[in-house]
């Protein structure tokens, strides 16, 4: 009974959220267009799909994604688990949180492969192109530079240090990239970088940035468990540019 209620809940502040989008379409398609639609009974259905979908997957973010990432980070930066004691020492090393950059990587990497807005997108990309950007050579690597930011978010939690070093160097790299990459791919390069931060990603990655910030000794997880999407959200950009150009150089070395 509470599991259908929660449902019922979620069903209905998920219609409270879509209905904006759906009320400015209709006004578009009707008022604007003076338009009728197609298939107006297959839209119905789709829309009912897409409510009922969204709210069973919000329900499975937030019973079961969105714990075990936060279970697991607490369980990784253990001092027990880490440096086998039942208290805290007064100093550790980055190296000794391996086991968390290794998890922050693979975390990362999976959660962008299963996200339905970067799949809908390397489709559209593939279709765009006719066939010259693959779905699957694109996915993984924007999920490359996700794992590799969500990676270098945790060093940058361990360590303590600034997060705008890290977000400065990295536009600057993303800035020369820009100028020297194939221009088709700029563009979808910065869209990549958006479409990682969304359903999937964003509930784990926050997350273990909360639950690694709690458990280290000495970091505030209002200030330092913050920041990872924004690594999640640049270095994908720096991989799609990267993956056009070592592409455009081979192909050039070919020719040659």
């Amino acid at each position: 009974m509470d599991l259908a209620l929660e449902l019922l809940r979620t069903l209905l502040s998920t219609i409270g959220d879509v209905f904006p989008i759906i009320a400015l379409m209709g006004a578009f398609q009707f008022i604007i267009l003076k338009e009728r639609l197609n298939n107006p009974k297959m839209v119905a259905v789709g829309l009912i799909y897409v409510l009922l979908g969204l709210s069973l997957f919000l329900m499975g973010l937030e019973h079961a994604l969105f714990p075990i990432g936060k279970l697991m980070a607490e369980q990784l930066s253990n001092p027990q688990f880490v440096f086998g004691l039942d208290h805290t020492p007064d100093a550790f090393s980055w190296s000794d949180y391996g086991w968390v950059y290794l998890f922050a990587f693979l975390i990362g990497f999976s959660t962008t492969i299963a996200e339905p807005s970067l799949l809908a997108v390397a489709i559209k990309a593939s279709e765009v192109s006719r066939g010259a950007i693959q779905p699957l050579p694109l996915r993984i690597a924007v999920a490359i530079g996700v794992a590799v930011g969500i990676s270098l978010g945790t060093f940058r939690i361990v360590t303590g240090t600034s997060i705008v070093t890290y977000i400065v160097v990295g536009y600057i790299v993303v800035v020369i990239q820009t100028m020297t990459a194939p221009k088709m791919i700029v563009p979808l390069a910065y869209d990549s970088g958006g479409v990682t931060t969304s359903t999937v990603t964003v509930p784990l990655v926050a997350a273990l940035g909360l639950g690694l910030s709690a458990t280290i000794p000495g970091r505030n997880p209002a200030i330092d468990g913050f920041g990872l999407i924004a690594f999640a959200s640049l270095f994908p950009m720096i991989t799609v540019m990267a993956y056009a150009q070592i592409a455009q150089w081979r192909a050039g070395r070919a020719l040659r």
